[in-house]
């Protein structure tokens, strides 16, 4: 029996509430008291009601009695438990010597115990960190094993008097971690319907990607620099069973081998100078159950290259300088644009990874190859660069695009956005002027050119071509005064021979080693049709 009994506030009122029910033999439970009002729960078994409240109204200044169903520290306490067991993530509330008072309905799951022999057990039974220590009176986060699964643990001490008395323990889960940092790096979802375009070569590679992405297993995407892998691989994970699920990206070009390891595979605490204390996640870890793209792989060291084949074996790994083996479930996509066959000759890359990322592959189109798609791009690129700098959308004439699907665009997508955005930030006027395009692309094409003139050591002649008779040309060649007259002078009749050969920029590009932007210059140069 519970009973709320409000009264007037007099000193001694609560002493002769209780002794109303000592006088009737009361096992009284427990007793609350506010200013006005006394709760009492006294043993279940007594069922004299009446007789108590009768008895109660004969106390002076006692105004109201009555039954209640919960106590008020019962009510706060069924809704705070409400509330915890609300939240997903497993909550451990501890003491000073780190055993456990309460726990929500995840963290009883994740103990996989009945939640009676839980109270008063060591939180150090789960883990072998002692997650107390050291704690100051501030939130504390660190990367923890607990039942050998690796945890995000949160935790926030309970002070009393400015002095540690306990904790409360959040462990969080590393795909709500990875699915936050997912999130992070694209603020929106990139899918399929992204890519624009609509020739045969497009719908054929999103019909590939949407059959890929339901199978499970490595995708390797092949194409040149500025072509859209990273879009691609977004693709694959939407597409998929895991698009709920993170999707990490992870340049390997763009950190040494030592950062880049632990970037990937993270590291244990005291790994080496400079280490957080219980050391911190790699993107396997943050990804499980959703992707890890590995833009560039054919950066990665033969060293780091053994170490993911390792991986790739059995989905397990350690972290660097720890002891314990993780096992994930990661869907890897790697991207390039280097010739990996060409780097296993070489030894710069291993032909058993090659094999075990090339389960399923993906070639992108270069720009150049897509046709109309050139035109599409144009319109959505003149329109997105506008909304950007916030100025009307510039209209752009037929000749101006003619010239602009005839240019060979070596950066493909990446460099016309950049190419259109510019030209769009700097144009006050309706149209965007042919004037614009053309020095744009000549300026474009002429840094390009400028990179080209570096020494090519691949550079090799035909056998076809009597070398004999190039020198001859130039020597005999009666407008010979300098060093680079000379040089002129064998360019264009290296090329006047070869050309009739390898009658287009890209096969007398391939066969000199050097780019296609180079030899049209040269031909340009020497007048050669």
């Amino acid at each position: 029996m519970r009973l709320e009994i409000r009264s007037n506030d007099r000193i001694g009122i609560s002493q002769e509430i209780l002794h109303i029910f000592s006088k009737s033999a009361c096992d009284i439970r427990a007793m609350e008291v506010v200013t006005g009002v006394t709760y009492v729960h006294v043993n279940e078994s007594y069922q004299d009601s009446a007789k108590i409240i009768e008895q109660l109204y004969l106390v002076q200044g006692v105004l109201s009695c009555q039954e209640v169903a919960l106590m008020p520290a019962e009510r706060r306490e069924n809704h705070l438990t409400a509330l915890l067991n609300r939240i997903p993530d497993p909550i451990i509330d501890l003491d000073e010597n780190a055993c456990i008072l309460a726990l929500n309905h995840a963290a009883i799951a994740l103990l996989d115990r009945p939640d009676e022999t839980l109270e008063g057990l060591s939180i150090n039974t789960f883990t072998d960190q002692n997650l107390l220590q050291g704690l100051g009176a501030n939130l504390s986060s660190q990367s923890i094993l607990f039942k050998q699964k690796a945890y995000m643990a949160e935790i926030s001490p309970v002070l009393m008097e400015g002095k540690v008395r306990g904790a409360l323990l959040m462990l969080r889960n590393m795909n709500s971690l990875g699915r936050q940092m997912s999130l992070m790096q694209s603020q929106k979802e990139q899918g399929l319907e992204q890519i624009i375009g609509e020739s045969e070569t497009v719908q054929l590679l999103k019909q590939q990607t949407r059959r890929f992405a339901q199978l499970q297993l490595p995708v390797l995407i092949q194409g040149e620099t500025g072509t859209g892998k990273e879009l691609i691989a977004r693709g694959l994970h939407q597409e998929s069973e895991q698009r709920e699920s993170a999707f990490l990206a992870l340049n390997c070009a763009s950190l040494p081998e030592h950062l880049l390891e632990s970037e990937l595979f993270g590291y244990a605490s005291g790994a080496f100078t400079g280490a957080k204390k219980g050391g911190k996640p790699g993107l396997l870890e943050l990804a499980d159950g959703g992707t890890l793209f590995l833009d560039e792989v054919a950066e990665m060291s033969i060293y780091l290259q053994a170490k993911l084949l390792r991986f790739l074996q059995d989905f397990r790994f350690r972290r660097v300088g720890g002891s314990h083996e993780i096992s994930v479930n990661v869907r890897i996509i790697s991207a390039t644009h280097q010739d990996l066959q060409q780097l296993i000759e070489t030894g710069r890359f291993r032909a058993d990874l090659y094999y075990r990322i090339n389960v399923l592959n993906l070639v992108l189109p270069p720009l150049r190859q897509r046709g109309d798609d050139i035109l599409l791009l144009v319109k959505h690129f003149i329109h997105s660069a506008a909304r950007q700098v916030d100025m009307p959308t510039p209209k752009i004439s037929e000749s101006a695009l003619a010239r602009l699907k005839a240019y060979s665009w070596p950066g493909n997508i990446r460099q016309l956005q950049n190419l259109l955005f510019r030209i769009v930030a700097l144009n006050r006027g309706e149209w965007l002027s042919d004037k614009e395009i053309n020095e744009s692309l000549n300026l474009t094409f002429a840094s390009a050119s400028k990179q080209d003139h570096q020494p090519d050591a691949n550079l090799s002649v035909t056998p076809e071509v009597p070398l004999d008779k190039v020198f001859d040309d130039v020597i005999e060649n009666e407008n010979l005064v300098s060093w680079a007259g000379a040089q002129a002078n064998f360019e264009a009749s290296l090329l006047n021979h070869l050309y009739p050969l390898y009658p287009s920029t890209r096969k007398l590009a391939k066969r000199l080693g050097v780019s296609h932007n180079k030899v049209a210059l040269k031909l340009k140069q020497h007048n050669i049709k």
